[in-house]
């Protein structure tokens, strides 16, 4: 696994930086597959905050990507706890890759939708205009599995293949905290 280290507005010591490398690695070791991770250190300025030492970390691989952030008076202390909830997350996220039960389904129309959207958008005329583009997969899964890939991004809203219809949707973050569900018909 390919592991970075760096520091925002800190010095990342030798040390700090050996120990970030082997617990990530060792991390990869039980859970097999992951193939690339960041850590990233920094430190609150705010003198009101105790916990200045902040430790946030990324992991890349299956198609997925996890990320944990942890704060603390120590930065190792920062570096345990991200990894604790890196590990809680992968064993959750085997867990729900296990206990499906239900055979995948095939997706009716995954990614070739935004083609024929895009023909349309090229005649219309408006104030408003594309400047950026992404292009992903979209796998099929449950309104559950998009809104815990959600909070795992850090994300607002999320777009996926429904697995229990087969249709594009979004899952998206309310203003009451609350997640909604916009599912294609």
């Amino acid at each position: 696994m390919d592991v970075t280290v760096r520091g925002r507005n800190v010095d990342v010591t030798d040390r700090l930086r050996g120990a970030a490398e082997d617990k990530i690695t060792r991390l990869s070791r039980h859970h097999e597959g992951w193939e690339q991770a960041e850590v990233h250190f920094s430190e609150e300025r705010n003198p009101r905050i105790s916990a200045k030492e902040v430790c946030e970390a990324t992991l890349r691989g299956h198609g997925r990507i996890i990320r944990a952030k942890a704060a603390s008076a120590d930065p190792l202390a920062s570096l345990d706890r991200v990894v604790d909830k890196l590990e809680h997350q992968i064993e959750k996220l085997k867990s729900r890759l296990m206990s499906r039960t239900h055979p995948r389904r095939q997706p009716i129309d995954s990614v070739g939708e935004p083609d024929g959207e895009d023909d349309s958008t090229d005649e219309e005329q408006g104030p408003a205009r594309i400047v950026k583009t992404k292009q992903f997969d979209i796998k099929p899964m449950t309104p559950e599995e998009a809104a815990l890939q959600m909070d795992v991004l850090g994300h607002d809203f999320y777009l996926f293949t429904n697995a229990d219809t087969g249709v594009a949707a979004v899952v998206y973050r309310r203003n009451d905290g609350d997640v909604g569900l916009i599912d294609a018909s």
